[in-house]
């Protein structure tokens, strides 16, 4: 796969906005540390040269950001799409989330992202300076003269790990190759937690829920999650207190948020990635596109524009609800 540099992106965007191609660029701008990467509108060649970055930190989805930067921005946006930024990308046009007039879509290739909780398990707190070299990251801490090194493929998200698609399903311009949709073991855990008995089940994901501190993190990064008022917003809801009031309200949470998504999910990970307690949300919305998969025929939300999801398409060879139960019987 050809590597695109942090200076190609940077040329790339400057040309496109000195030819009057598109008026702004939502890009990645560098923060306080290495790894401490924030999504940034640059409208200037200035601003790009000086604050503009691409890394291995760069795991942030930017389709979600469209939803309201288009509607806020009257000119262009240019936005460079990871290849698992654009299945959401066309799920939320064909959800008619923003206007894709007002996009300049540009595909990037990407070798994968580093989970930042997994670097600071291997080199631990205070990282001052992060450099590349070859498969691996020389990273400094305050507390060390010496650079530790760390294998690249050693602290990778868990949706990089399990990438379902290397392939770029929606753009106006490809820089570099295409992709292409690649094996993944995206289900094995899934597949796991299913093969544990109903109480076993319930005390995983009672450990992993219990730590939920309702920051709503989950939501807001969520592609899926683009509802004017959130049901989680709303006073007249009962659930909209921002801390759990009890356990069923904490697991309720997670598991409306996980139905509402249900077939438009594309998996792309943020959930998880931006959880600070680390609780492996993907794996709720897994198990629904498993479901999918093995009851309706597989789907991929996202791969097309205008794709209708099996849930909001109703068809007379639709599972019944007893021939769901009878496979399971099978397959148990």
């Amino acid at each position: 796969m050809q590597k695109i540099t942090q200076n190609q992106l940077i040329e790339k965007a400057a040309s496109l906005l000195s030819d009057g191609t598109v008026n702004a660029v939502l890009g990645w701008s560098r923060g306080e540390f290495g790894y401490d990467v924030t999504p940034k509108m640059f409208k200037t060649e200035e601003d790009l040269k000086e604050n503009f970055v691409w890394n291995d930190f760069c795991g942030v989805n930017f389709s979600k950001y469209l939803v309201s930067k288009t509607d806020r921005f009257d000119g262009k946006i240019l936005v460079f799409l990871k290849p698992c930024d654009t299945y959401s990308f066309n799920q939320l046009l064909t959800e008619h989330r923003f206007e894709r007039e007002k996009v300049y879509a540009v595909g990037i290739p990407c070798e994968g992202m580093v989970d930042v909780i997994k670097l600071k398990a291997v080199t631990g707190e205070g990282i001052s300076e992060i450099k590349e070299d070859g498969e691996n990251l020389l990273v400094t801490t305050i507390y060390e003269d010496a650079p530790v090194k760390v294998a690249f493929k050693d602290v990778l998200l868990e949706r990089c790990i399990n990438c379902k698609s290397k392939k770029h399903v929606a753009y106006d311009e490809l820089m570099g190759d295409e992709g292409e949709v690649i094996e993944s073991k995206r289900f094995d855990e899934v597949a796991k937690i299913e093969a544990m008995t109903p109480d076993e089940r319930f005390a995983f994901w009672q450990n992993e829920l219990s730590r939920c501190i309702r920051c709503n993190a989950c939501r807001d990064a969520c592609p899926a999650c683009t509802c004017e008022k959130c049901v989680f917003d709303n006073p007249q809801s009962g659930v909209e207190n921002k801390a759990p009031a009890n356990s069923f309200e904490e697991k309720m949470f997670h598991i409306i948020r996980a139905y509402h998504v249900a077939g438009r999910c594309t998996d792309c990970g943020e959930c998880s990635r931006v959880c600070p307690q680390n609780i492996p949300l993907h794996l709720l919305n897994r198990k629904f596109i498993k479901d999918i998969n093995e009851f309706y025929g597989e789907y991929q939300a996202g791969a097309e524009v205008g794709s209708r999801a099996p849930l909001v398409d109703y068809t007379t060879e639709d599972l019944e609800p007893g021939e769901v139960f009878d496979r399971r019987d099978i397959d148990a």
